[in-house]
């Protein structure tokens, strides 16, 4: 019978005497993984489950079962250091717990883990380590996001850590849509939107809030954390923060965010400062006034949110049984999580859990296109445009702080960059949603890079590919309003569905049905 161990599994029980015998998969087949432990048995009896005192939480029940320390850390570099692949030797960098957004020469920070540290367990270890804390209450490991700690802040006491459980998120296999509008079987969705405040941005902030109210503790002048937002960062931080009791400010742009995006941070008590300006201009105030008042910035100009978001890729390939998919695609914005995403992949090549990465692509609306743009000159010459106005308002960015991060991602994974209309996104997600599922603007940009991608062939009807959705379709229903009754300008919706008005007579109600059912039995 394996220990209780198994719940609460500290590094030093998963590594005592162990074999473990491990081969690269064959295509679309499981790992085949065999160990013997004294201490954990995968094919032994589920271990015992243990009750708590009536007057314990978890959190109490975790200080009763710490991990065995470990050596693991991580901390600030240059981010142009790590893109010249000279991290290791840079002479500057930062402790996770010093309050620094920028390197000396103004260019972005990125945070480096101990790889040496890391790589002394080998990839099996990891891979059953973070499968045994999949579905647990435990605490900090119920959370998709905690139960990669020690890839994400390895230093973090568990009584700092700021969680809803986030992560863990549905790997939807979208079959029908997959057939029907692409002819391909092997469609996923990952549905990062379900989540605790309807988006990714929470697989961020959790690390973020958590490494704030551990400098709170360590009296480090943070009064309040503060961001720009187009409306799904604000939710976020004015969730975490109103959890951990840390005052929130987000500077909003004016009428340019959904009503259900701008009650989330009114309703979490955040002072919310709507200002006349494009997310753009929000980003450069919050900068200004975070360089004068003790606010910590919270946008994914600060590196650490990165570092939760990476945890979504990771969990793909758990979800897929450590296989590799051949595609992910995701939007674009301000850039940071198709980072994160080649970041968190590329971790579990370098540490064993994998053998390659997926191709990636970044998929951008046409009318918030900076990226795509740059990549069609062949990255050459880039420019920051001023991004007008589209239903995929979470990406309306026109000058992205994660650019270089962006670039550097998909030139080292053979990436694509696609972008997609206004009419384009709003019919994929039309499209989307008539087979059974309910998603935002910014996924139909994403399915639409798809749609363009099947149709030149650079994605095989057999290949097996993720769409990520990132923030739930609840946050958009007026665009989807707007769609269905035909109420968008220059716009044909051509897959609404409108109500069909009819008087309250049996006999009106049954002609309408009869020509309803006649058209379906034609098809």
């Amino acid at each position: 019978m394996a220990s209780s161990s198994l719940l609460h599994p500290s590094l030093s029980s998963l590594s005592s005497q162990r074999t473990v015998s491990y081969q690269s998969p064959s295509p679309r087949r499981p790992l085949s993984v065999s160990c013997t432990s004294s201490t954990f048995e995968p094919t032994s009896s589920p271990p015992p489950l243990r009750t708590r005192a009536a007057d314990e939480n978890i959190r109490d029940e975790a200080r009763r079962h710490r991990p065995t320390p470990h050596n693991f850390s991580a901390k600030y570099v240059p981010f142009e250091a790590v893109a010249a692949a000279a991290a290791a030797a840079s002479p500057e960098s930062y402790s996770l717990d010093e309050i620094v957004y920028r390197s000396r020469s103004g260019g972005l920070l990125d945070v480096q883990h101990d790889m040496e540290a890391l790589g002394k367990f080998d990839g099996a270890y990891w891979r059953r380590l973070f499968d045994s804390r999949v579905g647990r209450t435990t605490w900090p490991y119920g959370s998709g996001v905690w139960s990669k700690k020690e890839w994400v802040l390895p230093e973090i006491d568990d009584d700092d850590i700021v969680s809803a459980f986030e992560g863990n998120s549905n790997l939807f296999w979208a079959e029908r849509f997959g057939k029907q509008f692409h002819g391909m079987n092997d469609l996923w969705v990952k549905h990062c939107g379900i989540s605790h405040t309807g988006s990714f941005k929470d697989l961020g902030m959790t690390v973020l809030i958590s490494q704030v109210n551990r400098l709170r503790k360590l009296k480090r002048p943070v009064v309040g954390v503060g961001c720009a937002s187009t409306g799904d960062t604000s939710a976020a931080l004015s969730a975490y923060c109103a959890s951990a009791g840390i005052p929130s400010i987000v500077f909003l742009p004016a009428n340019k965010i959904s009503m259900a995006q701008l009650v989330q941070p009114i309703a979490n008590g955040a002072f919310v400062l709507s200002i006349d300006t494009d997310f753009d201009g929000c980003m450069k105030l919050i900068r200004e006034v975070t360089a004068e008042l003790p606010i910590y910035l919270a946008n994914s100009l600060n590196s650490l949110r990165l570092e939760g978001q990476k945890t979504a890729a990771i969990e793909i390939l758990q979800q897929f049984d450590w296989e590799v998919p051949d595609w992910v695609i995701v939007p674009g914005g301000n850039l940071g999580n198709i980072y994160a995403f080649y970041k968190g992949f590329k971790m579990c090549q370098e540490l064993g859990l994998v053998d390659r990465i997926p191709r990636l692509v970044c998929a951008q609306a046409a009318n918030a296109n900076p990226l795509y743009l740059y990549y069609k000159s062949g990255w050459k010459d880039f420019k920051a445009v001023t991004a007008n106005t589209t239903f995929a308002s979470a990406i309306q960015i026109g000058d992205p702080v994660s650019i270089d991060r962006a670039v550097y991602a998909l030139k080292n994974c053979d990436g694509i960059v696609e972008e997609a209309t206004e009419e384009e996104l709003m019919d994929a997600m039309a499209q989307a949603d008539s087979t059974g599922m309910f998603i935002c603007p910014h996924t139909g940009v994403a399915l639409t890079a798809l749609d363009k991608l099947r149709k030149s062939g650079v994605i095989g009807a057999g290949d097996r590919t993720v769409v990520v959705s990132t923030a739930h379709g609840l946050k958009f229903t007026q665009s989807k309003v707007d769609y269905h009754s035909k109420a968008i300008p220059e716009m044909a919706c051509r897959f609404a569905n409108p109500p069909t008005e009819v008087k309250a007579e049996f006999g009106a109600v049954m002609d309408v049905l009869q020509d309803f059912l006649k058209s379906k039995k034609s098809k």
